[in-house]
This record gives structure tokens, C-alpha cells and sequence, in this order.
């Protein structure tokens, strides 16, 4: 561990982890109003100095969405809704309000892909016609592209300005995305396939290049979701932490990847920002009575409904009445959610669960030692404003290599991991449930608190699925290639 945090600043990091996500299951289905919009329901966010070999002064940034995707989720997959906008923020002035925001609009286009039917031509049912190998072949019905647009200032503000990213070869500010791994049959090499949308772009108001990819990959969340959610119903929770299985090991999802030059993000001398991601619609949908491919009209303002920063808090800190709030919220405005922080009731739901075999809840209330670590970051390490809910990052501690990284984050001695970002391969769930119990409490006893308020707080609970850099790429773009929709080779060959 860096020596040169202090007690306190290392009690900070264990408190923003325990409200960072205090729980069991990342951002899936968290919200009422989210789960009749599944393709604007982000799942995960990632923020982490890049750690591909090369790409020091890099920072990438993950934003997920569509969860719970069957790889054979035919006819029709898992494409973005054209009418959102999806967002990715970024505060480098401490103030919870965005400094910059890199804005992603997707377009549909429908070739209409038509065969002989007897002295007819007749429109195609299916989204492809043959085998696709690259971007751009007539064998593809639909095609997805997408935007990037670069605003500046804080998106309500009349000051604010929007620009928009090229890509770097040809100029061009349109992008393709890769359609959804069909099979092997229709894309035979789909990770050879999809590399070919990774594309080198210009940012506005930027020196240097970027790179970015939106398309599907393999659920990187590792996490026993359906036992967690039966009251935690787990074989056992203090390990081993690989026990049990990854629920989400069947999924895939859709992710947006942006990997910036840290300077880029950062204010004046100031080296930590803060980020999370956000989905709009429109406020006004109108349903057609004769519907087209678009099915419905939509217009007026755009209304945020979903929203993600550290991982698990809309899930299992946020009261069951202010999810929907919380999804349509601005960090700037996150006061009115503290009683979830001075009192969260994970902890004493795990005593009503787990109570006849000794499990006690810490009981040192308010929680000022929660609250100080969700309005600030963690001295020492990456403290910045609030208050506010966001991933921080301090953009000059250097990434580690992914044979050097501890899949615990700072709490294994990694200042680089979460809660400093978060990297695809942090356990943030075993970090999260150690630290709500209280592990703190006897590791830096007399900080905020002492031993004797958190009984259960050296005990190592885990959820028994394992989290691990191995999982992952080592390169951009980090997530793996997704599962394919038919488990047959190209030949119809298992």
C-alpha cells in the first residue's frame, strides 16, 4: 500500500468504497422506470489510466449499456436506440457539474435487402443475407453508426459548445459499429471483424489523438446475481472467492470505449477528475398507428433517465422510492440522497440475513465517515470537491501493468485500482462487502470508528465470484470480443 497515504486518507478509501456500491450486483435492471428501456440502461462504468503497454498519459473510459443480452437474441439483437443520447461526463473543477461531455447519437440505416420470390423481389426478414467480413458489405440489412460529439461547459449552460470528433485517417465525423456477434457462420472471425471499427480520432480543443470503438462485447461484470438477489442466498459468503458461479458469464452488452490523453480531461494543474455516464430520450413519444422501421415520432427536450458513476449505488444504497430520482439526477444535487449514506441498510440487512450465525452490523451512527468520503475522495489519493456521486480518478498515479495488479484495488496494496476508477478487472463487490461490514474499523481502529463497532468486520465475505485482470484484454478495447449467438462452428459444427 503507498505509505504516503495517511490513517485517515486510507479509512477515506474504505468508506467511498463501502458507498461506491455496497453490494452484490452491478448496474443491471436497477431502477423501476429503467427496466421499460432496457437500451438506455447503463450497466457498468469503467475509468482507469490506460495500462496497455505504450499508452502511458492515456485515460480510458467504459460505458455499458443494454444488459442482460442473450448471445441468440435473434432476429432483430441488441441495437442502440436511435433516438437517445448517451453521454459520458467529465468534472475537473470539483464542483459535481460537467466540464466536458462526450456525447454519442446513433443512426440506423436499412438497406432493405430484398431476393426473388417467384416474379416478386420481396424485403428480407433476417439482418443479414450472407457472410460479413468488414464494414460496409450489401449482405448487411441494417448498419449502425454513430457521432461523437464533443460539448464543452456544463450542458444546461447558453455558454456551452459542441464540436465533434473526427476520425483521424479520412475526416470524416461519422463512425461504424460492428453488428452483434450473430454467429460464426454469418461472421466467422467476429474479433478480427469488429477490430476494424477501432478508430484513431481527433478531439476537439485536444492535442494528440484518441482512440474509440461502440459495439457488443461479453459482459465484464463477474457477480452471483440470482443467488445474491434470493436474500443472499450463497453457499458460503466468507469463501473461497471462487466458489460460486458468475451469473453474467452467458451475457453480453454494448459498450461505448474512449480512450483520451489524460490532458485532455484535466483542469490547469489539477491532475483528478470525476466521471460517470448518462442516457436521454426525448421527452415526447408518440406511437405511429401504421408504424415504419422507426415505429414511433419522438421530439421536445431531451430528459435524462439513466445514470451511473461508481458501481452498485442505484442497486442497493438508493431506497427503492428514489431510484427513478437518482437515475434522473446530477451529482451537483446529491445531498438530497445522504440519509442512504449516514444510515445504509445493506449492512443491517445482512445481520437480519446472516444474524444466527454471528453476523452483527457496524454500529456507529450517523456514518460521518461515509458521508466525508462520498462528498470529497479519499485524502491523499484522489480527493476532489462534492459533494457528489462520480468515479474519481487521480490521472497522475501511474497504471500497473496487468501481471502487477490487485484485483482488490488499493485495499491489495494497488493505488492504481478501484476506488481510484475502477479497472475491468477490480472486484468491486468482495471490496464492497468487506469494507460495509467494517473491516476498517480494525485495520485503522479509533479513525471514525473502533473494533468494537463493527463485530463482523474482520471477517473476508466474498460473493464467491472471481473478478481478475486474466479475464480481460490487455490492450484497447480491454473487454472481450462478445459470445457468439450460435454456439456451431461455420460449418454447423459444434
Amino acid at each position: 500500500m503507498n505509505r504516503r497515504l495517511s490513517v485517515a486518507g486510507v479509512w477515506a478509501l474504505a468508506a467511498v468504497a463501502l458507498f461506491a456500491g455496497v453490494a452484490h450486483a452491478s448496474s443491471h435492471r436497477e431502477a423501476p422506470g429503467i427496466t421499460k428501456m432496457p437500451k438506455v440502461d447503463g450497466t457498468d462504468f469503467y475509468l482507469f489510466n490506460s495500462y496497455e503497454a505504450g499508452r502511458s498519459g492515456y485515460v480510458t473510459l467504459i460505458a455499458n449499456y443494454v444488459p442482460l443480452q442473450d448471445a441468440y437474441g435473434g432476429p432483430n439483437f441488441f441495437a442502440l436506440d436511435p433516438d437517445a443520447l448517451y453521454r459520458i461526463h467529465v468534472d475537473n473543477t470539483g464542483d459535481g457539474v460537467e466540464d466536458i461531455t462526450f456525447q454519442f447519437r446513433v443512426n440506423q440505416t436499412l438497406r432493405d435487402i430484398k431476393v426473388p420470390v417467384g416474379s416478386k423481389m420481396v424485403s428480407i426478414p433476417l439482418l443479414n443475407a450472407g457472410q460479413i467480413t468488414g464494414p460496409g458489405q450489401a449482405v448487411q440489412n441494417v448498419e449502425e453508426s454513430y457521432t461523437l460529439a464533443v460539448v464543452r461547459g456544463a450542458l444546461d449552460s447558453p455558454s456551452r459548445t459542441v464540436h465533434y470528433a473526427t476520425n483521424a485517417a479520412s475526416g470524416s465525423t461519422r463512425f461504424g459499429k460492428p453488428i452483434d456477434n450473430i454467429g460464426q457462420k454469418s461472421i466467422p472471425n467476429y474479433a478480427a471483424y469488429a477490430n476494424q471499427f477501432i478508430a484513431t480520432i481527433a478531439i476537439p480543443g485536444c492535442s494528440g489523438t484518441g482512440r474509440v470503438f461502440v459495439g457488443q462485447r461479453k459482459d465484464p461484470f463477474a457477480v452471483n446475481l440470482g443467488e445474491t438477489f434470493d436474500l443472499v442466498n450463497i453457499g458460503n459468503p466468507l469463501g473461497p472467492r471462487d466458489a460460486e458461479p458468475n451469473t453474467l458469464d452467458d451475457k453480453n452488452v454494448t459498450s461505448f470505449i474512449l480512450e483520451v490523453p489524460a490532458n485532455c480531461l484535466t483542469a490547469g494543474s489539477g491532475k483528478t477528475i470525476g466521471a460517470w455516464t448518462t442516457a436521454a430520450l426525448p421527452r415526447n413519444r408518440v406511437l405511429q398507428e401504421a408504424p415504419n422501421f422507426r415505429n414511433a415520432d419522438q421530439g421536445g427536450d431531451y430528459v435524462q433517465v439513466s445514470r451511473l458513476g461508481a458501481p452498485l449505488v442505484n442497486e442497493v444504497v438508493i431506497g427503492l422510492k428514489d431510484k427513478n430520482k437518482f437515475n434522473g439526477s446530477k451529482p451537483s444535487q446529491d445531498g438530497q440522497f445522504a440519509d442512504y449514506v449516514t444510515n445504509p441498510t445493506l449492512p443491517a440487512l445482512l445481520e437480519i440475513l446472516y444474524g444466527a450465525a454471528g453476523v452483527r452490523a457496524p454500529t456507529n451512527f450517523p456514518r460521518t465517515d461515509l458521508v466525508a468520503a462520498f462528498l470529497t475522495g479519499v485524502t491523499g489519493l484522489n480527493q476532489f470537491g462534492g459533494p457528489s456521486e462520480m468515479l474519481r480518478l487521480n490521472t497522475s498515479i501511474p497504471a500497473v501493468a496487468p501481471l502487477n495488479q490487485s484485483n482488490l484495488g488499493l485495499l491489495g496494496g494497488d493505488n492504481a485500482g478501484f476506488p481510484n476508477g475502477r479497472r475491468p478487472g477490480d472486484d468491486v463487490v468482495d471490496i464492497e462487502l468487506r469494507v460495509a461490514m467494517g473491516v476498517v474499523c480494525h485495520a485503522f481502529p479509533g479513525v471514525y470508528c473502533s473494533p468494537s463497532d463493527a463485530p463482523s468486520g474482520n471477517l473476508p465475505f466474498t460473493d464467491g465470484a472471481l473478478q481478475d485482470v486474466s479475464q480481460f484484454d490487455a490492450g484497447f478495447p480491454y473487454l472481450k470480443a462478445p459470445l457468439p449467438g450460435s454456439p456451431n462452428g461455420p460449418n454447423g459444427v459444434h
